[in-house]
């Protein structure tokens, strides 16, 4: 489906500059964003981010990322909270991205049941919604889970508000399908940290110097890329 398409609940675009640091521990880097000239802070408390992300049989999600496609989809469910058992307030996320630029279409579902039994019918019934557009429900449906992730994040902000940063560390990796899931084949990366830097598009005449004070390398990173190749080869 292309990004065009979707119309409902949408994110403005904004900047994502990803950092993948492995040269440094967590409590370093916690260290650095908050001695960084910025002033960010913590603005909502730690938790744990899940998601269920959703590909075509042909992967083209995985390979328009592994090609550096400028122009990129992903689809996915996010919650807060507990990985598995009943899963409470659910979104179904297509993430847009164009080069730097992103944004979110994004559709609150119905709450399902994530274990071994996990199967297509629970997402349909998730979907069964009428605040769900019957085309994305069709688009959801036309695709398969392929990885489930789940990571601790922190949440920061500059003093003027302009930019904020995601840190997550803590994470794990589970092949997942619709048949034959026991969630045993799991990979955790527990020496790499992801910093995302997110700000307006409006404010990107400063953020090369909020960036580079950040002292980590920009990287292209992709949680759902790399937890793909971590379970799967």
């Amino acid at each position: 489906m292309k990004p065009e398409t979707f119309n409902q609940h949408t994110e403005p675009l904004r900047f994502e500059r990803k950092f993948l640091i492995s040269d440094y521990s967590y409590k370093d880097v916690e260290q650095m964003i908050k001695f960084h000239p910025a002033c960010f802070s913590e603005i909502f408390h730690q938790r744990i981010v899940n998601n269920i992300y959703f590909d075509t049989f042909g992967l083209t999600h995985y390979y328009d990322n592994v090609e550096g496609s400028p122009d990129r989809l992903k689809a996915r469910i996010r919650w807060y909270g507990d990985t598995f058992g009943k899963i409470e307030k659910p979104v179904l996320e297509f993430k847009i991205k164009k080069g730097l630029l992103g944004r979110k279409e994004m559709y609150p579902l119905k709450s399902f049941l994530l274990d071994a039994n996990f199967n297509q019918s629970e997402i349909k019934k998730a979907l069964d919604d009428v605040s769900v557009p019957q085309h994305i429900k069709n688009e959801l449906v036309s695709l398969k889970p392929t990885l489930l992730n789940s990571y601790t994040r922190k949440y920061y902000s500059s003093a003027d508000k302009n930019y904020r940063i995601t840190v997550d560390h803590k994470l794990t990796y589970y092949k997942i399908g619709y048949t034959g899931n026991t969630f045993t084949n799991k990979s955790t990366d527990y020496n790499s940290t992801v910093l995302e830097l997110k700000y307006d598009s409006s404010f990107e005449h400063e953020a090369n110097l909020v960036a580079n004070q950040l002292a980590f390398p920009l990287t292209k990173n992709s949680k759902y890329l790399q937890g793909l190749e971590r379970v799967f080869i």
